[in-house]
């Protein structure tokens, strides 16, 4: 008897999608969520989102009960779609984080939860459909980044992301139009302004300077030839700028040690204000101030001219812009110099972030002299710019080409010598005084190093073997200790102090301590009665340093900076939000004292305090503050 057959399917099990859509829940919480609610977890929300992707990827490979051509299929699209969207990404998003930004931002983050809300949103359809969707979905996910453009990241690694088509900061301040007449070749009058903001009087100095009457025009955008400078030499003159001692001459202050010294301001913010005198656009970078009188001068970005500018305290108003044809720009910090330019004797040296080390007249810009200080010890243009301030120590003007030091003659441009050759430094050159003896200080990734500022020759080397680049300043005290901090992949390392001593002509150096209560990473730090404080990672702290042990750690201010009041026992910093804050520079408990909004968007530049002046700035504007004086 014959039997009958029946074709009988097997059903396809449901799809088991509780795990991914739990995995893809997590994992938007901990990139996305965490980070606005708990300071310093950007790189932990960074880690849980690729650890998220990794669940998904394993939770649709092996749990999901997907046909493995659907399976196999969306781990290879993902690949396709990551390799063709590349070439039509947006530059800033393509070389972001070390080239690295689309990968984290895109495949974690984005690309798998999407996976998982395909899944989800198609588990009814037929095979064809799901799959064409599955295509659409992950090149849709890839591609939207096309669309985008980051102008930077922020200190703890988030991007500040943009639409594509939209116009920079930087566009939007050249559409204003440009002045050609503030060139320094056509800089008109220099006389300060009547109305100038309360600064306190210097005593004035004997000095010269060149006199721009008797110079013949020099090209504002000249570039000099490699090893010799660009100089024009006439007779001497004394200007109202060199007959003046600056009131901040340049990086961090006379000392480089961020303290203001004579300085008492009002501290009940709710009562008396800071009260903005003017604020006005600027060119990116992340260059600070140097101040005399009504004058003060910083760097900028101009379109494809990097700027040295001279502005009035009073009004904000530009007096002379020198220009050089050279244009910096790097995803992560975006455009501009990174320097500070540096004022003596009625001039101002400044060093672009390409390597062009510039005399300019302090009072009308006029070019003195040039110099090609990469092309002059063969070092390429570093991933974050040439970012030493130049260092004035008697005849000789110092900067660090990445990890080297190099001097140039004050007079005349010639280079004097070259200290040893390291790498791994954004540091600025600092002035120490050993044992009675100057020294110039550098810190990089090979350590400290410790040139005689008249011929280079090497004093002492001390070796950080741990550590990584360096950015931040080193802190020396009166009895030869010193303050040096270095850094990890992920961000500051510690702070260690340093003994150095010198007996029978031979230096020594010992180490007293190492501590991680205080981990700087490119924000600087004071040091005041004792006590060291500063920023560790995004949250301020306060060592010991005795010992190097934490006695407090408070308050979120991003990637900020800050400055010591040091008569009042205070820190005003300023945010990377540009919020301005007053904490106690006391060892006993952490206490902000008042909060004031001074500025919009991402601020790494250091403030300056002059008198009762605060000004502040950033890669799109600046402003000057009036400070309330304390009422005794």
């Amino acid at each position: 008897m014959p039997i009958a057959q029946t074709d009988v399917s097997t059903a396809r099990k449901p799809l088991r999608l509780w795990p991914g859509v739990v995995a893809a829940a997590l994992l938007v919480v901990i990139r996305f969520l965490v980070p606005l609610v708990f300071a310093d977890s950007t790189m932990l929300a960074f880690i849980g989102g690729l650890i998220g992707a990794l669940v998904i990827a394993l939770w649709w490979v092996f749990f999901s009960r997907a046909p493995w051509s659907e399976r196999l299929g969306a781990l290879v699209m993902v690949a396709v779609a990551f390799f063709v969207t590349k070439p039509f990404l947006d530059k800033s998003i393509a070389t972001g984080m070390m080239g690295m930004m689309f990968a984290i931002y895109a495949i974690p983050p984005v690309v798998s939860p999407a996976l998982v809300a395909w899944a989800v949103a198609t588990r009814h359809l037929s095979d064809g459909l799901r799959r064409a969707t599955m295509v659409a979905t992950i090149l849709l996910a890839c591609a939207a980044w096309t669309l985008m453009r980051t102008d930077g990241i922020m200190g703890g690694a988030g991007a500040q992301l943009a639409w594509r088509w939209t116009k920079t900061p930087e566009q939007r301040l050249l559409a204003q139009g440009s002045d050609d007449s503030l060139d320094s070749t056509r800089a008109g009058s220099t006389q300060p302004a009547s109305a100038a903001p309360e600064i306190p009087k210097a005593a004035p100095v004997a000095a010269t300077v060149d006199s721009p009457a008797a110079r013949p025009p020099v090209p504002s955008g000249a570039r000099p030839e490699p090893g010799a400078p660009a100089a024009v030499k006439s007779a001497p003159a004394v200007s109202m700028v060199a007959a003046r001692t600056p009131e901040w001459p340049g990086f961090r202050g006379a000392g480089r040690d961020g303290v203001v010294r004579g300085v008492r301001i009002a501290t009940d913010w709710s009562q008396s204000p800071p009260v903005q005198l003017w604020r006005r656009g600027v060119g990116p970078g992340w260059s600070s101030f140097a101040v005399s009188g009504d004058l003060f001068y910083t760097q900028e970005q101009r379109g494809d001219s990097e700027v040295v500018s001279c502005y009035r305290v009073s009004t904000g108003q530009p007096v002379w812009r020198h220009r050089d044809a050279v244009r910096f720009w790097e995803s992560n910090g975006g455009a501009g110099p990174r320097a500070t330019p540096t004022l003596s004797n009625g001039r101002v040296y400044t060093f672009g972030a390409t390597g062009i080390l510039n005399a300019l007249d302090a009072g009308n810009g006029a070019l003195v002299w040039s110099h090609d200080v990469a092309a002059d010890t063969g070092k390429k243009v570093p991933m974050w710019g040439f970012s030493s301030s130049p260092l004035v120590v008697n005849d000789v003007v110092v900067v660090a080409s990445t990890g080297t030091l190099v001097g140039y003659d004050l007079a005349t441009g010639k280079q004097r010598w070259s200290g040893p050759a390291h790498a791994g430094s954004y540091s600025s050159p600092h002035l120490v005084t050993i044992d009675g003896g100057a020294q110039v200080l550098l810190l990089s990734a090979a350590g400290a190093t410790s040139v005689a500022p008249a011929d280079g020759s090497l004093l002492w080397e001390y070796p950080w073997a741990e550590g990584g680049v360096t950015i931040v300043q080193p802190a020396s005290f009166g009895n030869g200790d010193i303050l040096i901090s270095t850094t990890a992949s992920t961000g500051g390392l510690g702070i260690r102090r340093l003994a150095v001593a010198q007996k029978d002509g031979r230096w020594s150096v010992e180490e007293r301590w190492t501590s991680s209560g205080l981990k700087p990473y490119f924000n600087d730090f004071v040091v005041h009665k004792g006590h060291a404080f500063g920023f560790d990672g995004s949250i301020l702290s306060c060592i010991d340093l005795t010992d190097g042990t934490r006695k407090w750690k408070g308050g979120r201010y991003g990637s900020g900076q800050l400055v010591l009041l040091s008569d009042q026992d205070l820190l005003l910093v300023v945010s990377e939000e540009g919020e301005l804050a007053l904490v106690d520079a006391t060892p006993d408990q952490f206490t902000e004292v008042a909060r004031f909004p001074a500025l919009e968007g991402k601020t790494w530049n250091h403030p300056v305090v002059v008198g009762d002046v605060l000004l502040v700035r950033n890669d799109q504007d600046m402003a000057a503050y009036k400070l309330s004086r304390l009422v005794r």
